[in-house]
């Protein structure tokens, strides 16, 4: 009971509606065993040896004997009155409605029940997804995308039907239905025959019920496929949206996504389960007309005995309600219990950068960024090593070295995709701890090696900045980034949808749109992560000429492999195994015979 503390915990605000869930179950119950427990004498006052009683018994009590008493009185009154086929007649209509009435307090039951079960679900999603956003992007280096997409539906699923299994009963019946079919056939072949032609007839309406689920099944589907892509690409686009603090924008749209698949599930479910108590109810008419036609072989013809009859119908009633699967409910549990491990594992995690207690806000960049011997480790590796560097407002640094050395993470460190393990980085003087995450990353774009967009609108990809932005701003955003030109010849312009990861755009383009989006939010610090080393030569062209004009009057850090993209530099950082081993311009760099001058002969930058 341990793993469903969580479970329990969503539950605990529904106190009422799990009271009124166990309260329809008792009233199901209840009337369940009324129909059972006057079926019995009641046939045997019809058909056997017993007369009706001529005396009034005592005063009716509350207690089951007196209350069987006086129903066995008055049913006696009844065939004094009329004859036997009457009374028998009534038999089948009081039965037929308590067991219309156990099946619509069950029904009622299943009513409050799937909501209770997607509540959960819902708020376990939304818990899992919220706690996805704001874990560091190092938590993700060391998971695989698919797997933790697995635990948000597969496992979540799991847990729903766990749900179920814990709400019902683990005890089941043994099954025994087979059993029962026999002994039915050898009590009576002629009324089995009779029931072979009826249950049939039962099935055919209840799988046209099933087939009815068919078109909302699909819906469902959909919606979830749905809900899983938004959740690809956030797993996908972490950076871009913690750098824009975008993080309640996205979350928004996979909020309303989750909303209509947990509407979309109430009305399948309500539906799905209107199957099983009709099912039964259907199987209760069946009983009815067994008692009517068997009644006949029993009293016209003389074709049947009376206890015999008794027995098969006694027999019958208990095919009504079969056996559950007791070991798949055992399994089920079991699994649930896996799942909720799986899931904790997320919701658990230490969220390790997040605002200290009193963070301030940084209103504006208005000096300098600075590494104060900045070392950072990673699983006991270290990967940046006694770092030291000023980056001057209006300045641009620019981080080489072969691939490994350092360059992305010290990056990384400026908008606290991750902390250092030791040193400090200042902005203005201040620890970027001492400054809560959003104002942080609000004086920030970045625009990183592989484009990251999102499988919407152009419009909506550049607005991720910034929401609010008019149509006006945001063409001379793209204007900037050299994108305006090739929006508008698309057939519907900023309304184009570029598909999953901008797949309908070529690499140029899908860079010129990360730009735009980097210009439109117009911070004063721009990070570029090797934003042209993918492209070719004319798409480079026209994106470094989009870097170019963002990058005027703002402080740029820039990690290049081109070197040619960098040579104006204010200040070239040379970084080899997490240190640096050269600084300077690029003329003064070119002087010496050290490793950028190497580095600037492979590519035969002159």
């Amino acid at each position: 009971m341990k793993n469903f503390s969580r479970i329990l915990k969503y539950l605990s605000n529904k106190k009422g509606q799990i009271a009124l869930y166990f309260a329809c179950n008792l009233l199901s119950i209840v009337f369940s065993l009324v129909s059972l427990a006057m079926l019995a004498p009641f046939l045997q006052l019809l058909f056997g040896n017993e007369k009706p009683a001529t005396t009034p018994p005592p005063a009716l009590t509350f207690s089951a004997k007196s209350l069987l008493e006086n129903m066995k009185y008055q049913f006696g009154q009844m065939i004094l009155e009329h004859d036997k086929l009457y009374a028998l007649s009534v038999i089948c209509i009081v039965i037929v409605l308590a067991i219309f009435l156990k099946n619509f307090f069950l029904y009622f039951s299943y009513r409050i029940q799937s909501p209770l079960r997607n509540y959960v679900l819902t708020r376990l999603r939304s818990e899992l997804y919220a706690k996805i956003l704001i874990l560091p992007i190092g938590f993700f280096t060391e998971q695989r995308k698919g797997d933790i997409i697995s635990r948000m539906s597969n496992d979540a699923n799991e847990i729903e039907w766990s749900v179920i299994s814990a709400l019902e009963s683990l005890l089941k019946e043994p099954l025994t239905i087979i059993v029962i079919l026999v002994s039915l056939v050898m009590l009576s072949p002629a009324l089995s025959l009779f029931l072979l032609v009826l249950l049939p007839v039962a099935g055919f309406i209840i799988g046209r019920v099933g087939r009815s689920l068919k078109k909302q099944s699909n819906v469902a589907q959909e919606q979830q496929g749905l809900m899983l892509s938004v959740l690809d690409e956030t797993l996908g686009g972490l950076r871009v949206i913690k750098a824009f603090n975008a993080e309640g924008l996205i979350g928004k749209r996979f909020e309303g996504i989750n909303k209509h698949l947990n509407n979309i599930r109430n009305a399948m479910n309500f539906r799905r389960d209107l199957a099983s108590p009709m099912s039964e109810f259907l199987g209760v008419i069946v009983v009815a007309i067994l008692l009517w036609f068997g009644g006949r072989m029993v009293l016209k013809y003389g074709m049947l005995s009376s206890d015999t009859f008794i027995t098969y119908i006694v027999f019958f009633t208990q095919i009504i309600n079969p056996a559950k699967s007791f070991s798949n409910a055992f399994y089920n549990v079991q699994r649930g219990s896996a799942a909720i491990l799986r899931i904790e594992e997320i919701l658990a995690a230490p969220v390790l950068v997040e605002d200290k207690p009193g963070a301030r806000e940084l209103v504006s960049f208005n000096h300098r960024i600075e590494f104060r011997n900045v070392y950072f480790s990673y699983d006991e590796k270290t990967v940046l090593e006694d770092i030291n560097l000023v980056i001057e407002k209006g300045k641009t640094v620019a981080l080489v070295g072969s691939s490994g050395s350092g360059k992305s993470t010290l990056a990384d460190l400026i908008p606290r995709f991750h902390d250092v393990t030791k040193g400090e980085i200042l902005i203005d003087g201040v620890n970027i701890k001492d400054y809560t995450l959003h104002s942080l990353r609000k004086q920030m774009s970045i625009v990183t090696q592989e484009p990251i967009l999102f499988n919407d609108s152009i419009y909506n990809n550049i607005a991720v900045a910034n929401p609010e932005a008019s149509l006006q701003d945001i063409e001379l955003a793209a204007k900037v980034a050299n994108a305006h030109n090739f929006i508008t010849k698309k057939e519907e312009g900023y309304q184009t949808n570029i598909g999953d990861r901008g797949s309908k755009l070529s690499g140029g383009e899908r860079q010129r749109l990360t730009i735009a989006r980097a210009v439109l939010k117009n911070p004063p610090i721009l990070i570029l992560d090797e934003a042209t080393s993918s492209l070719d030569t004319e798409s480079e062209r026209l994106v470094q000429e989009a870097i170019d004009n963002m990058m005027q009057a703002r402080t740029s850090l820039v990690i290049a492999h081109r070197l040619s993209t960098i040579r104006h530099a204010d200040e070239i950082i040379v970084m080899q195994q997490g240190r640096i081993v050269e600084r300077g311009n690029h003329d003064a760099l070119i002087e010496n015979p050290g490793f950028y001058k190497r580095l600037v002969d492979m590519q035969e930058v002159k």
